[in-house]
C-alpha cells in the first residue's frame, strides 16, 4: 500500500472523487485482488494526462506505472470517462439554465503531430502541413463535447459528416436539428450525409475579401474546446499506439474540464 504523500495539483478532492467513483468501479472498491486504492490510481491517470509524462516516469509515490496503465486501459475500453463526460454534459447545461439535451452542434477537426508510437495511422494533412492523426469533434454551443472521432490526417473533414451526425444523434436521442461547420465541409455530399441523419448542415463562411483572423459566429466555440483539451500535455501530440487510447485521453480531458465547471455544486451532488 502507498505511504502518505504530498498532494499533486491534479489530485481529486473528496467531493469530486465520491461523485465520480461509481463510473470507475469495474470491481468492488474493496475487492480482494485490489492492492492499491482506486483513488490513487485515478490520481495517477490524471497526472499522466495533465503532464504528458512517459509512463516510466510516473512518480514513485503513485502506484506502479504498470498497474496504473493496465487499469486505465480497462477504463478506456469500457468507456468510463466517456460515460462520465456525457452525464456531466447534461449537468453543466442544466446548471447554466439550458435544456439538458442540445439541438445545435458545431463540428471541426484538429490534427495532432504524429510520433513513432502513432506512426501506423498517421496521414499528411495538407491544410495544416502536418503529418498525424485528426481528432474530429462535435460540441454544443457551450463548447461541451458530444462526440469524438479519430482518422488519419489525410482524410477530409467533409468525409466525416455522416459519422459525426450519426453519433451525435445517438448521444442526444435524435435531438440535433442543425450542425454548424466551416468551409472545409462545403459540398453536396456533406449536405446529403447530414440530411440522412435528419440534420441541416450550415456552413459558416468567411466574409468576402476578409484577410487575417476573423471571428466567425459560433465557429469559435469548437476552437475554444480544442484549446481546453490542449492544456493536457498528453494531447499535445499523438503519443498513443492505440486509437482507443487517444480517444480515451481526450475523454479524460473532457471529463476533467466539465468537473471543473461543476465544482461549485459537486458537494451537494455527491
Amino acid at each position: 500500500m502507498l505511504s502518505e504523500r504530498k498532494p499533486y495539483k491534479s489530485d481529486l478532492d473528496d467531493e469530486t472523487y465520491l461523485f465520480i467513483l461509481p463510473y470507475f468501479l469495474l470491481a468492488p472498491e474493496d475487492a480482494h485482488q485490489r492492492v492499491y486504492p482506486i483513488r490513487e490510481v485515478l490520481n495517477a491517470a490524471l497526472w499522466i494526462g495533465r503532464t504528458g509524462s512517459q509512463w516510466e516516469y510516473l512518480p514513485h509515490d503513485f502506484p506502479p506505472y504498470k498497474i496504473v496503465h493496465q487499469q486505465l486501459m480497462r477504463w478506456f475500453e469500457r468507456g468510463c470517462f466517456e460515460n462520465l463526460a456525457h452525464d456531466l454534459h447534461s449537468l453543466v447545461r442544466e446548471d447554466a439554465l439550458k435544456e439538458g439535451v442540445p439541438t445545435v452542434a458545431i463540428v471541426d477537426s484538429r490534427t495532432l503531430q504524429s510520433t513513432p508510437e502513432s506512426g501506423g495511422r498517421a496521414g499528411y494533412d495538407g491544410g495544416k502541413r502536418r503529418k498525424g492523426s485528426k481528432i474530429h469533434a462535435a460540441v454544443d454551443t457551450m463548447g461541451n463535447v458530444m462526440t469524438l472521432l479519430v482518422t488519419p490526417g489525410n482524410e477530409q473533414d467533409r468525409e466525416q459528416v455522416y459519422d459525426l451526425c450519426r453519433e451525435v444523434q445517438q448521444v442526444t436521442g435524435d435531438h440535433i436539428d442543425v450542425v454548424i461547420a466551416d468551409q472545409g465541409y462545403t459540398g453536396e455530399q456533406p449536405q446529403i450525409d447530414a440530411s440522412l441523419n435528419d440534420v441541416e448542415l450550415v456552413v459558416v463562411k468567411r466574409p468576402t475579401g476578409a484577410t487575417g483572423f476573423v471571428l466567425l459566429p459560433l465557429r469559435w466555440v469548437v476552437e475554444r474546446t480544442f484549446a481546453w483539451t490542449a492544456r493536457f500535455r498528453r494531447l499535445s501530440r499523438d503519443l498513443e499506439r492505440l486509437q482507443s487510447s487517444l480517444l480515451g485521453f481526450h475523454w479524460l480531458a473532457v471529463s476533467v474540464t466539465l468537473l471543473n465547471k461543476l465544482k461549485p455544486i459537486l458537494g451537494s451532488l455527491a
